[in-house]
Parts: C-alpha cells; structure tokens; sequence
C-alpha cells in the first residue's frame, strides 16, 4: 500500500542540452510496489521541452495542467488539462510548452523506460 500526494514527492530537475526546463517526480514505479511500470509526473515550465526521441516503450500520457503540444510522428498535437494520449513504440515524440504558465503532465512507462 502506498498514498502520498504530489506535493511531498520528490522533485528532480533535468539537465541537459537535449531539454529545458523539466521537472520529474516518480509518482508510483518499483519502490512503491508497481514492480512492471511508473507513472511519473513532468512539469515544464514556460518555454520548456523534452527532447525529441524515439525508444522501444509506448507511453501513456495525460495533461494534468496548463497547455502544451506533443509532437508525434512529424504532427503536432495541442494537450490542455484532461488530455489523454498514447504514443507508440519507436514513434518519434516531443512534449514542449509554448505557453507562459507551467504545463503539468503524468507519463506512464514499463519499468525499462524510466531512465
């Protein structure tokens, strides 16, 4: 059993040349007891990105807060508060906020994605 909130989970900020401006919490993964996955929550600030990839996981995303686009397959896709997406395997992907509040998204990945 495991209960928290967002709040008092830990918040680490990313730093590389490939991204901007990212906060990642690990919501729920292994050391809470979901031994074959993670939800972890991402928050980019005004102007941030993750950087475009591609890798052998799907993800599972929804748009918790705020606006932001995800890029997918050479498209671009608007996500507000309540979005949901999947990404597929090996599917080229971005997320990137374009505006100026914070945009707030939950990733879900298997265990092997949550690098």
């Amino acid at each position: 059993m495991f209960v928290s909130h967002r709040d008092e989970i830990e918040k680490k900020v990313l730093d590389a040349p490939v991204l901007k401006g990212v906060t990642k919490q690990v919501l729920i993964g292994q050391q809470q007891g979901w031994a074959d996955y993670v939800m972890r929550m991402f928050t980019l600030e005004a102007g941030g990105y993750t950087p475009r990839h591609d890798h052998p996981w799907p993800h599972i995303i929804y748009a918790v807060e705020g606006e932001g686009v995800l890029f997918a397959d050479g498209q671009e896709y608007p996500l507000t508060a309540g979005a949901t997406a999947y990404v597929d395997s090996s599917s080229e992907h971005q997320l990137r906020n374009d505006g100026s509040d914070a945009f707030v998204f939950i990733c879900i990945v298997p265990k092997e994605g949550d690098l």
